[in-house]
Parts: C-alpha cells; sequence; structure tokens
C-alpha cells in the first residue's frame, strides 16, 4: 500500500498541506457520509485491516503495505477487530483518534523527507492546526472531550502509574467492580500471581492489565497493544488469539 504517493510526491510545504488535506478529507467521509459502508468493510472477521486516505479525497480499507518498512508510515493496524466490541461512536471516535494520528505522522515523514527546517515546519504544523481534527469533526466538538465517564463493563487492572484520573476504575480478575478506591489484599494476591498470556511474566503491581471477555486470560496492555485510556471504551476485550479465531464452541 503506497497510499497515493506513487500519483502525488509533495515537496514543498504548500503541497504537503494539500495532502493532508485530501487525505483528512477521505478519512473524514469514510466516518460521517460514508460511514454505513467503513461499518461493513471493518468486519473482524477478516484480517488486520486499515483505514487509508489518499490525497485525491477518497478512503479505502485494505491489508497494510506488505514491504518492510513500507513507501509510507502505515495507519494502525487492526481497526476492525475492535468493531463489535465496543458502543459504535465510541469505535468510530476510535479509529478518529489513530487517524488523526496517522496524517501527522504522514505529514511530518514527507516534511523529513525532504528536509524541511523548523521554519517549515512549524508553518506546516502551524497550516494542520487551523483545521479540526478528524476527532473533533466526527463527535461534534471543538474541543477533545477529557472524559470522566467509566465504561463499568470492562475488566481490567491497574495501579496509581497507569490511572488517568480517580475515575477511572480498577478491576479483580473474574470479578468486575464499578467503582472501586483499589485492589484489596485478597485481589493483590491473586493478581500477583497472575501470569501475562503474551509474555508469561508477572509484574502485577507496576503494570496495567486487561483480561480477556472470552478466554479470561489476563495479558500486560503493552502486549497486546491496549491502553488504560482505550480499555475504557472497550465493552468486550478479545484477546489476539481469540480474535483471529472463526468459531467457538459454546
Amino acid at each position: 500500500m503506497d497510499g497515493g504517493s506513487a500519483l502525488y510526491n509533495p515537496k514543498t510545504v504548500e503541497e504537503v498541506f494539500r495532502d493532508f488535506k485530501g487525505r483528512r478529507a477521505g478519512m473524514v467521509k469514510a466516518l460521517t457520509t460514508d460511514v454505513e459502508d467503513f461499518y461493513q468493510q471493518c468486519d473482524p472477521e477478516k484480517e488486520n485491516l486499515c483505514l487509508y486516505g489518499f490525497p485525491n479525497e477518497h478512503w479505502e480499507v485494505n491489508l497494510p503495505a506488505e514491504e518492510v518498512p513500507p513507501e509510507l508510515p502505515e495507519p494502525v493496524l487492526g481497526i476492525n477487530f475492535a468493531r463489535d466490541g465496543m458502543q459504535e461512536k465510541d469505535w468510530l471516535s476510535l479509529v478518529a483518534v489513530h487517524s488523526d494520528a496517522w496524517l501527522l505522522s504522514v505529514a511530518f515523514y514527507f516534511g523529513a523527507r525532504f528536509g524541511f527546517d523548523k521554519a517549515d515546519r512549524k508553518r506546516l504544523f502551524g497550516l494542520i492546526n487551523e483545521l479540526p481534527t478528524i476527532y473533533e469533526v466526527v463527535n461534534g466538538k471543538n474541543k477533545v472531550k477529557t472524559s470522566g465517564t467509566n465504561h463499568s463493563s470492562k475488566k481490567s487492572k491497574s495501579n496509581s502509574k497507569v490511572r488517568a484520573s480517580e475515575s477511572q476504575a480498577k478491576y479483580s480478575k473474574g470479578q468486575p467492580k464499578e467503582e472501586d478506591e483499589g485492589l484489596d489484599e485478597e485481589d493483590e494476591e491473586e493478581h500477583g500471581e497472575t501470569l501475562c498470556g503474551a509474555c508469561g511474566d508477572n509484574n502485577a503491581t507496576d503494570e496495567f492489565w486487561i483480561c480477556c471477555d472470552i478466554c479470561e486470560q489476563w495479558f500486560h496492555g503493552k502486549c497486546v497493544k491496549i491502553t488504560p485510556a482505550r480499555a475504557e471504551h472497550i465493552k468486550q476485550y478479545k484477546c489476539p488469539s481469540c480474535s483471529n479465531k472463526r468459531t467457538r464452541p459454546s
């Protein structure tokens, strides 16, 4: 996947910004006016999919580039896996956030590739920053909301090092609690013996953990690329192993 770079290779600040706007417009279209089509294309039963925006304001859901490294930075991988485990609005917001990050990475990739100096980088970011983010467009906001709400259906465990706020809940294994201020001693013992399903280590006292709602295994958040903030928006978490299984016995 070349992200359209074969057709358009911006070299000036103005050209990079025009590229940014075209890609952004395509992704905004996918997440707003074409949202039903986009939703259907992101089937969790398929392989890891990415949302691409192109300079001609078109969008596409596709597999990542096969070459390593790719021609351009790649969008976040596997957006389809979380589709059915979250409310549609939350899922679209999550994709929007990652899309914003990808657009910036592409723009500054061009800036680095063509030797933009400090003044050019500042001017480029200034132009980009005048536009609302995709997240803001999708949510109809001018500012990114710092949420104080708690999605209590997710089982996770954390400590003060990874808690974003006092409103973020902690949960013990197999027994979710909605507004627990901390783990009691019995839970601490249980978590101390828990092994990560990905790496096999525990480190329970200073790591963010998340539990698969299917196999009920615990994982370090970093091992499965789930942050505490993202966990708050996931209503049913499936670990990579369960996500890749087409069918499961009842």
